[in-house]
């Protein structure tokens, strides 16, 4: 099937490639770490205490807003919070993806209904070894969401009906599309959109 100017419609985009890299931005975070990109990988230094990246073109590069998938690998290269947090768009809304907070070890979707991570239906634990790389996979579908670390089912939830929303404060300047470490040193490589 053809678009209207001739060319096939694209179903996945590799982020940290070439033609992507000048859009991915530090996220302007106060006191935040540095942010680099090189050789297709996003390194997050700690901040006092965030550090972000955001990636500025996904609407003029008409990525999806739902019925799409994210995969990633993420490495918590040292300290002992939330590493490689993704942000992304549902909708009309945005949520994150939470990877090893408060204190290390939860997992969930920020915000539902007003309700972070930590106290909603997604709330998970798991356990993530510095110096490793973690697989990430997140389905957007219509009415749900989904998500698996290093292949192990944490997100199964359904959106219909609920207030999806990023919780209040730096998390936001993530948006449309970014990642967040907090008080750590983070790496993120393999970030790649599909369409489902």
């Amino acid at each position: 099937m053809l678009t209207h100017c001739g060319q096939a419609p694209r179903f996945e985009w590799k982020l940290l490639s070439d033609e992507f890299a000048p859009s991915w931005k530090a996220s302007s975070i106060p006191e935040e770490g540095k942010v680099l990109i090189h050789d297709g990988e996003i390194t997050l230094q700690p901040g006092q205490p965030m550090t972000g990246a955001r990636f500025d073109a996904w609407k003029s590069s008409k990525l999806p807003l739902t019925r799409y998938a994210i995969e990633y690998e993420a490495m918590r290269v040292a300290g002992n919070d939330f590493f490689g947090t993704v942000t992304f768009p549902v909708n009309d809304s945005h949520v994150s993806l939470v990877v090893g907070g408060w204190g290390g070890t939860l997992v969930g979707i920020s915000s539902i209904d007003e309700m972070d991570a930590s106290e909603n239906t997604t709330r998970g634990n798991a356990y993530f070894e510095n110096n490793r790389w973690h697989k990430v996979r997140i389905e957007v579908r219509d009415d749900e969401l989904r998500a698996w670390i290093n292949d192990k089912l944490f997100v199964n939830t359904s959106t219909k009906g609920h207030k999806l929303g990023l919780r209040t404060g730096d998390i936001e300047k993530c948006a449309p599309f970014g990642f967040a470490s907090y008080a750590t040193q983070s790496r993120i490589r393999g970030v790649l959109i599909r369409r489902l």
